[in-house]
């Protein structure tokens, strides 16, 4: 089928808090932090800025690209602000704010695939797909889940942004602590 996602793919991240309202998966501003590049959070549009809201999949365990995103697979996602944007990557603690519901840690992208072994690897679990053969495609909705110590949380939408984006991105240790901040519906790019 055409919708099926392949490794190389680029694709947008709409976030399913309030009804679908909480904004797409967006790169903001340079990261003061050495080996990061910019902060992430959502944007109301996934063209804020050319390639701030556009990723593209890349197998993290050496799939092809052309060969299908199933879901359980790991995957690194590259964010295509400027041409190359870094790759989402968990850095630096949540917030306190985020850590009193279950936040994990603050969300950037950052120059290496991997710039801490598993800072930069997401599993992506599809809810479901129709049909039902592993393969995920557009129009799914995901979670994706980072594998930084072994556990490094789900990818979720946490407070208001606060330097010019919509909301503030981390990870939790709830797959979907409320109102599906933690849903992810992807768009083909």
């Amino acid at each position: 089928m055409a919708n099926e996602l392949k490794y190389g793919d680029q694709i947008h991240l709409q976030n399913g808090y309030n009804g679908w309202q909480g904004g797409y998966l967006d790169t903001i501003n340079n990261s003061p932090t050495a080996g990061l590049k910019h902060n992430v959070r959502t944007a109301d549009s996934p063209d804020r800025g050319k390639g701030t809201g556009t990723w593209e999949l890349i197998s993290a365990s050496g799939k092809a690209a052309g060969q299908p995103v199933l879901s359980g697979d790991l995957v690194h996602l590259r964010n295509l602000y400027a041409g190359d944007g870094g790759y989402l990557d968990t850095a630096n603690h949540a917030t306190d704010v985020q850590k009193a519901s279950g936040g994990k840690y603050d969300v950037s992208t950052a120059e290496s695939k991997d710039r801490t072994p598993g800072s930069g690897r997401w599993r992506i679990f599809a809810q479901t797909s129709t049909p039902g053969d592993q393969n995920v495609r557009a129009g799914d909705v995901v979670h994706l889940w980072n594998t930084y110590d072994d556990n490094g949380g789900f990818l979720e939408t946490n407070q208001n942004a606060t330097d010019g984006d919509k909301l503030d991105v981390c990870t939790n240790a709830y797959y979907n602590r409320g109102s599906n901040v933690a849903d992810w519906k992807i768009h083909k790019a």
